[in-house]
């Protein structure tokens, strides 16, 4: 029996990672695209390291979110895709486009390929960027909420998710026709990493892991392990009432940076010795984003919201089950030392 081949976009990133592991253990063929094929060895240790030696059932092409080359030839033959790569920038770019056009374009692009390709189904990793921001709600946030993409002091990062998702929607309405689209928003994403490339939430684990945050500032988001998100894109692709739905992904309620810290605290005991409780200053969080970027476009306005948001939808259409928040986050914290990621204690 021919088995169905499904394509994985960025397999070097750490939700790509964990979709290709769950594509292969539930069966599926998985091609999936880098950059560049110096990529790939890691990859596929990575994928041993976690019990799966993939074999010839992962394949893998080269391909650029920016360019369009490549992009036919890795949407041939597939039945599935799950457009999981996105630029995120460590830092603010100082223009927005550096993230809005390859987010936008380059989403365009797989779902061009796809549809020419005739794949049944896309699968794309929004995020909750693209549901929470630029706007406030008095109830939880759900699939219904957008972010308002013209809000002055929305930062490029969902901006980007805003107007990348947007997109996707539009394709499929007009020249996208018969192309059936799936749409994973999941907040902060943790969990156990697959090798050394670290995601912006996990180097905020690591930040913490390391003692480099003497204290943290007012802000609240939600926890999702990337397990359950993989698993969420498994169900979102394969289930028929999936199509044309969003589906917001977290574990619980959001949860303020402090008890972030107090659950790594709780759950890796010495190890999360540096680990720091206090919290900043409001004023001084201001104070800083004076002469932040980041700290500016990302912190500030969130700083001291109350919000949270519910997977009431994808729990009840999909069927799906996320692991608590805490679990999650000591996942992450006993991953990074095991990996030797978490800088060592100066005596």
């Amino acid at each position: 029996m021919t088995r169905d081949l499904v394509l994985v976009t960025g397999g070097s990133g750490f939700l790509a990672g964990h979709c290709i592991l769950a594509l292969l253990q539930a069966g599926y063929d998985v091609r999936t695209t880098l950059r560049s094929p110096a990529r790939e060895a890691a990859l596929r240790e990575a994928l041993r390291a976690a019990e799966m030696d993939a074999g010839d059932r992962l394949q893998v092409a080269i391909a650029d979110l920016m360019r369009d080359e490549g992009w036919d030839e890795a949407a041939s033959g597939c039945s599935y895709a799950m457009h999981v790569a996105s630029p995120l920038a460590a830092a603010a770019p100082k223009d927005e486009d550096e993230l809005i056009r390859p987010a936008r374009e380059g989403t365009l692009r797989v779902l061009r390929a796809a549809h020419r390709a005739g794949v049944k189904r896309v699968v794309l990793t929004s995020s909750f960027a693209a549901i929470g921001y630029g706007r406030t709600v008095k109830r939880p946030y759900d699939e219904r909420d957008w972010t308002n993409a013209s809000a002055q002091s929305l930062a490029a990062y969902p901006k980007s998710k805003t107007l990348a998702e947007r997109a996707a929607w539009d394709f499929v309405d007009g020249e996208g026709q018969g192309l059936e689209l799936a749409v994973v928003n999941p907040v902060g994403i943790f969990g156990p990493l697959l090798g050394p490339d670290l995601s912006a939430s996990i180097l905020l684990v690591k930040t913490m892991l390391d003692g480099r945050l003497w204290a943290v500032p007012r802000l609240m988001f939600g926890v999702v392990d990337v397990r359950d998100v993989a698993d969420l894109h498994l169900r979102a692709m394969i289930d028929d009432a999936a199509a044309g739905e969003r589906f917001l992904a977290t574990a619980g309620d959001f949860m303020t940076m402090q008890a972030i810290a107090q659950a790594l605290k709780d759950g890796l005991g010495a190890n999360a010795e540096r680990v720091s409780t206090r919290v900043l200053p409001d004023w001084l969080v201001r104070f800083a984003a004076r002469f932040s970027a980041a700290a500016r476009q990302a912190a500030t306005p969130e700083l001291g919201r109350s919000k949270t948001a519910t997977s009431a939808k994808a729990q009840a259409m999909l069927g799906w089950q996320p692991r608590p928040a805490k679990e999650a986050l000591v996942a992450t914290g006993e991953s990074l030392i095991r990996l030797g990621l978490v800088s060592p204690r100066q005596p």
